[in-house]
C-alpha cells in the first residue's frame, strides 16, 4: 500500500478522558485508503525534547466527512504536546503504515467475530468494527478497563455491534479482566481480533488456541521509524515460509549454519530436531511486518 507524507489539518481535539484525547484530522483532498490496525507516524512540533515521530493507531476513518481520527494517550512530553493542538493547526503525518487486521472479502452474513480490547488498545477496533459490519459480520466488542470511567468511546462502539465490558473494580459490566467475561464460556466465535496490553492479548490468545479459534493480535512493541529501518521493534516469530536469513540446525551430533539474504533485513532461524519438538523462528519488524499478526506465527505459547 502506498505511503504518504501529509500535512493534515486539525479539525478538533476532544478530551475524552483525563488521560486521552481524540484528534480529528482532515485535508482538502480525499484521504488515502487505510486499513484497521494500521498506524500513523506523527511529527511533534513545539516540543524541544521530542525528536522522534510518535506512532498512533488509526482509530477511525470517516469517509463522508473526510476525517481521520487518532485516539492519543497523553503519557509523555510528545503526546501531551499533541493534546494541546487547536483547530486549524497542521499535523505532519506519515501514513498508512504497517499491516492491519484481516477483513473478509465479500459479505459473510452470520459470521461471528469477537473484537477484544483494553485501554488505548481499543482504538483500532472501532474502524475495524465498522468495516466488518458492512460485510455482514455479527460483531461483539469485549472491552476492558480498570473502572467505568476508564472505558472509552462506548457510544461509538455501540453503533457497530454488541458491546460487553469488564472492569477490574466491578463498577461497570462484569468484574475482572477481559478473559474473565462469561461470554467466553457461553458463546462461540468464528474469529477473534485483539488489541491491548500484552498480558491481556496473551491471555486471549491462549483462550483462542484452546478453543481452536482463529485469532489476530496487534502488537505494541516500542517503535521509532515505523518503516523497518531502525530495528527497535523486532519480534521473534515462527518461520512462515518466506525464508529467513540465518538458519542454525541442531541434530544432536552436529550442527549446520546456512545464511540467506531476503533483501530488506536479516533474521535468525533456530531449528531444533532430534527427540524434541521442532521450532523455527525468525526476527521481523513489527512496524513493517505487523503490527497485526495471526497468533499461529507468535511464539508466546512455546
Amino acid at each position: 500500500m502506498k505511503k504518504y507524507i501529509l500535512d493534515l489539518t486539525v479539525r478538533s481535539v476532544e478530551r475524552v478522558h483525563e488521560r486521552y484525547v481524540l484528534i480529528k484530522l482532515t485535508q482538502q483532498d480525499a484521504l488515502p485508503p487505510m486499513t484497521p490496525g494500521q498506524f500513523v507516524e506523527v511529527r511533534v512540533d513545539g516540543s524541544a525534547s521530542t525528536f522522534l515521530r510518535r506512532p498512533i493507531s488509526i482509530n477511525f476513518v470517516d469517509k463522508e466527512k473526510n476525517e481521520l481520527w487518532l485516539l492519543v494517550a497523553t503519557v509523555g512530553e510528545g503526546t501531551k504536546t499533541l493534546a494541546k493542538m487547536k483547530s486549524g493547526d497542521k499535523l505532519n503525518c506519515v501514513l498508512p503504515l504497517g499491516n492491519g487486521f484481516t477483513i473478509p472479502c465479500g459479505r459473510i452474513v452470520g459470521h461471528r467475530m469477537l473484537l477484544a480490547g483494553g485501554g488505548v488498545g481499543v482504538a483500532p477496533l472501532l474502524y475495524l468494527g465498522k468495516l466488518l459490519k458492512e460485510q455482514g459480520v455479527d460483531i461483539t466488542f469485549l472491552l476492558g478497563a480498570r473502572s467505568a470511567k476508564d472505558l472509552l468511546m462506548l457510544s461509538e462502539f455501540e453503533k457497530y455491534g454488541r458491546v460487553l465490558v469488564t472492569t477490574e473494580d466491578g463498577s461497570m459490566g462484569e468484574k475482572g479482566f477481559v478473559t474473565n467475561h462469561s461470554v467466553l464460556q457461553k458463546e462461540s466465535f468464528d474469529m477473534i481480533q485483539v488489541c491491548g496490553p500484552t498480558p491481556m492479548m496473551k491471555a486471549v490468545a491462549r483462550y483462542a488456541r484452546e478453543k481452536d479459534i482463529e485469532c489476530e493480535v496487534s502488537l505494541e512493541n516500542l517503535m521509532a521509524c515505523g518503516l523497518g529501518a531502525c530495528l527497535c521493534c523486532v519480534e521473534k516469530v515462527r518461520v512462515d515460509g518466506d525464508a529467513s536469513s540465518t538458519v542454525t540446525k541442531s541434530d544432536g551430533d552436529a550442527s549446520t549454519t546456512v545464511t540467506k539474504s531476503d533483501g530488506d533485513a536479516s533474521s535468525t532461524v533456530t531449528k531444533s530436531d532430534g527427540d524434541a519438538s521442532t521450532t523455527e523462528a525468525t526476527n521481523v519488524c513489527v512496524c513493517k511486518d505487523g503490527p497485526v499478526f495471526n497468533i499461529k506465527r507468535l511464539l508466546w505459547q512455546d
